[in-house]
């Protein structure tokens, strides 16, 4: 697995996609693929690239569901895959109590992304520097 992170609009996916052919990738924006897709992925030798995954984050808070069991779930069926997140820990304490969980909840879990990753990427400005 790789972990992409980066702030907004840095030029995460276009940083992940450059080099890669059309045909080598599926990208899952704000969520995770549904059961035919990753099949779908497996069968074709495709790279499964979830987007916006913080947004898949905080979705799943939302609906009070256990999203980091569902997160590492998937992780571990799709082991190739490329995770990509903004930074949102950064800058001033939300006020808002939903904020502030899902900022918290995200970032232990990008944590533990991390420590399972084969690689840490974080993109500045659309250049990547590699941190693990």
């Amino acid at each position: 697995m790789k972990l992409v992170i980066g702030g907004y609009a840095q030029g995460k996916l276009d940083y992940v996609l450059e080099g890669k052919r059309v045909t080598d990738f599926c990208v899952v924006d704000g969520g995770f693929p549904d059961a035919e897709q990753l099949q779908e992925s497996k069968d074709n030798g495709k790279t499964v690239i979830l987007n916006h995954f913080h947004e898949w984050m905080k979705a799943g808070i939302r609906q009070e569901e256990n999203i980091e069991q569902e997160v590492l779930e998937f992780i571990s069926n799709a082991p190739g895959c490329i995770v990509i997140s903004d930074e949102i820990g950064n800058g001033i304490v939300p006020i808002d109590s939903f904020e502030r969980e899902y900022r918290e909840r995200t970032g232990r879990i990008l944590i533990k992304l991390a420590e399972q990753a084969d690689e840490v990427v974080r993109v500045i400005c659309g250049i990547g520097q590699r941190i693990k």
